[in-house]
């Protein structure tokens, strides 16, 4: 699969973010990319015959082979830019290659995190959400 290349994004998201006017406790707010698309197989057995009734009238079909085939679909995880991190954020005691600040690309599950409808196509999610940081 190739790698999508991303320009550094933090003049653009410094900007934006300044013209955000909420300072989030707890929440990063973050910009979701496109979705990330995946090869995944999936298994499906063939029927051989017809159902059959057994002697309670149960009717069942044997499967004695299994198509596998191969989809691109979904991730399960999304990468996003940083917009706004929360205003308490402890960075005191991280190296630097450890914190995370606006304009960075995190990786989190698509399913976590709250739409933000105040800043358009925007969701909030928690540190413990990031799953990792694109460097």
């Amino acid at each position: 699969m190739e790698e999508d290349k991303l320009i550094d994004q933090s003049v653009l998201a410094e900007d934006v973010a300044s013209k955000i006017p909420y300072s989030f406790r707890d929440f990063f707010l973050v910009k979701p990319l496109d979705p990330v698309k995946v090869k995944k197989e999936f298994s499906t057995p063939v029927a051989k015959g017809e159902p059959k009734a057994d002697e309670n009238g149960i009717e069942a079909q044997d499967f004695d082979e299994v198509k596998t085939e191969v989809k691109e679909v979904d991730s399960d995880y999304r990468r996003a830019i940083v917009l706004k991190t929360p205003v308490w954020y402890p960075t005191d005691d991280m190296k630097e290659n450890e914190i995370i600040n606006i304009g960075d690309v995190v990786l989190f599950k698509d399913t976590t995190g709250s739409f933000f409808d105040l800043v358009k196509d925007s969701k909030i999610i928690r540190l413990y959400d990031i799953v990792a940081v694109e460097r």
